[in-house]
């Protein structure tokens, strides 16, 4: 059926399709440069904008006096602001040193050597004014509860590591 259709064609009407044929043609050609022409100008606006914000990016750093790292630890390997560092206030304190006794940074014990205490544990120990193998070693269950709770530490870990027996052995030992 379509090839009936082409052969009642006139020459006329072949001319008329290819009229029609490039009308659309052009309109294509006349829609695809106006869209380069669009997205050429977006993507330099949007390369304008990223020079821009570089150059205030490269003033900024070279106004200033460059990166400096903050200081966490001094050369012996103590935290800055450490217990090292700090005095411990016994009057206010929820501990109570009556019953285990009162130590300051100079007896220090390594109470690393307890199982269960590293260093951050020791840190935070030191914090609150713990610092030798005596004071562990006079715990009372009271005191394990309250360091547990001032020391954000697992409950009952002091009591299952039993750092009161193992401190009671190493100040012997030293």
């Amino acid at each position: 059926m379509p090839l009936l259709f082409l052969q009642n064609l006139s020459p006329t009407s072949n001319w008329e399709y290819f009229i029609v044929f490039l009308i659309g043609f052009g309109c294509f050609l006349i829609g695809w440069i106006f869209a380069k022409r669009k997205s050429k100008r977006k993507y330099e606006k949007l390369l304008d904008d990223c020079e821009s914000e570089k150059s205030k990016i490269d003033t900024d750093i070279s106004s200033s006096q460059g990166v400096r790292a903050k200081k966490t630890r001094e050369r012996s390997g103590i935290a800055v602001g450490s217990a090292a560092d700090t005095t411990v206030d016994i009057e206010n304190s929820p501990l109570n040193f009556e019953s285990f006794g009162v130590a300051d940074a100079s007896q220090k014990d390594d109470l690393k050597r307890i199982k269960g205490v590293g260093p951050f544990i020791e840190d935070k120990l030191n914090t609150i004014g713990i610092y030798t193998f005596d004071q562990i070693s006079k715990f009372s269950t009271e005191d394990m509860q309250t360091v547990t709770e001032l020391i954000s530490f697992f409950p009952g870990r002091i009591e299952r590591d039993d750092w009161k027996g193992q401190a009671a052995v190493l100040k012997k030992g030293d």
